[in-house]
């Protein structure tokens, strides 16, 4: 019987495509798992109304974590527009499967690492590496929303004044998304933040955050911050405002170390720190609980792209060793990221993104192949 049992999903779009790269990468190293395919994404949404079907979380349940591709996504309209006519009068309303997924295993933290790899001609410089933890289930990205608002909805906050604006334009054109957080999720994912800087030796963590304006849940989050930092002396604790921080990320993004954030916040910084990395092209990401871990790329579906196996996979195989190293898979972590480096240095393999259209470049699986190759 195989060590671990890995939830393999595909996705849409490029999704299948950064995903036949990492199964050519997992085999060479023989890495010992039985990978159990489950559905997800637009498809499923389009001819059964439900794009994370309840037999996908079934399966997840009786894994040890899963890989993740990529998903489309559209807004409310568009999403009801391509559902099945049968499915059209149900009252089913879209809903993002991965949010879904963070929330119904409690994937609290949005682990980014953002490394510039010597030789890549992307790179904005090349001393960054920086590490971005975003909150997972809470803040902007909660999917407590409205339009148009309720009436009951309204009248529940008509104790603020400023709520009679919205009373004056018309209920019925007003769309309202909530930014709700906890002190508990704002104390995890800044512990997690602190952890991850004493564990590796980072001199700081950053808060991203806007408590000027948003005074409740910005005001929260900094609170939280600041007592959690009490507990880790050896790293400082540094508090910038989100827009700010965009403006020094650019000055002098090798400053920073370790940046955490709320859901959407996270969300932010982190593909601008991957644009100076090379782009989401070299953006891994992993979703971790306490029991479980979901490991995706961070970039897009790209459905235009679908199936002729031009994007760049490193993103995808930088995501394998984020799962290599949740399941304490060290040296196999080690060996796959010194293999990715050695083919980004060597630069003489790469997709479009890394070449240009104009100088041959390579596919994706031949990317996976010139890794398998330095391994």
């Amino acid at each position: 019987m195989a060590k671990y049992k890995i939830a393999w999903m595909p996705g849409d779009g490029v999704g299948n495509d950064v995903m036949d790269a990492a199964k050519i990468v997992l085999d060479a190293m023989n890495f010992d798992a039985e990978y159990v395919p489950a559905d997800i994404g637009w498809e499923f949404w389009c001819k059964e109304g439900d794009p994370l079907p309840q037999r996908t979380i079934d399966i997840l349940k009786q894994t040890d974590c899963a890989l993740f591709g990529a998903i489309t996504s559209k807004p409310r309209d568009e999403a009801h527009e391509e559902l099945d006519p049968e499915l059209k009068d149900k009252g089913l309303v879209y809903f993002s499967p991965i949010v879904k997924l963070r929330q119904l295993f409690n994937l609290h933290t949005n682990l980014r690492p953002c490394k510039a790899f010597p030789g890549n001609p992307l790179n904005y410089r090349d001393d960054i590496d920086l590490v971005v933890f975003r909150e997972n289930t809470e803040g902007m990205y909660g999917g407590v929303e409205w339009f148009p608002l309720p009436e009951k909805v309204y009248d529940a906050m008509c104790d603020n004044p400023k709520m009679i604006h919205w009373k004056e334009k018309g209920l019925e054109n007003v769309a309202l998304s909530t930014r709700i957080m906890s002190k508990q999720g704002c104390e995890s994912i800044c512990r997690q933040a602190f952890n991850y800087a004493k564990t590796h030796g980072r001199k700081s963590v950053t808060l991203c955050e806007k408590p000027n304006v948003l005074r409740e849940t910005g005001g929260l989050m900094t609170r939280v911050f600041r007592d959690v930092a009490k507990d880790f002396p050896g790293v400082e604790a540094w508090e910038a405002n989100i827009d700010a921080i965009c403006m020094w990320l650019i000055k002098n993004p090798q400053d920073y170390d370790v940046l955490v954030a709320e859901n959407m916040f996270g969300d932010i910084v982190s593909d601008l720190c991957a644009g100076l990395v090379g782009g989401l092209g070299f953006a891994s990401a992993a979703n971790i609980g306490d029991e479980y871990a979901v490991f995706e790329p961070t970039h897009g579906s790209a459905p235009k792209y679908d199936g002729q196996h031009v994007v760049n996979p490193t993103a995808m195989l930088l995501t394998v060793k984020l799962m290599f190293d949740w399941l304490k898979e060290d040296e196999m972590a080690a060996k796959l990221e010194n293999a990715i480096a050695t083919v980004i240095k060597e630069g003489t393999v790469g997709t479009y993104d890394v070449k240009g259209r104009d100088n041959n470049p390579d596919s994706t699986l031949e990317v996976a192949e010139e890794v398998v190759r330095k391994l």
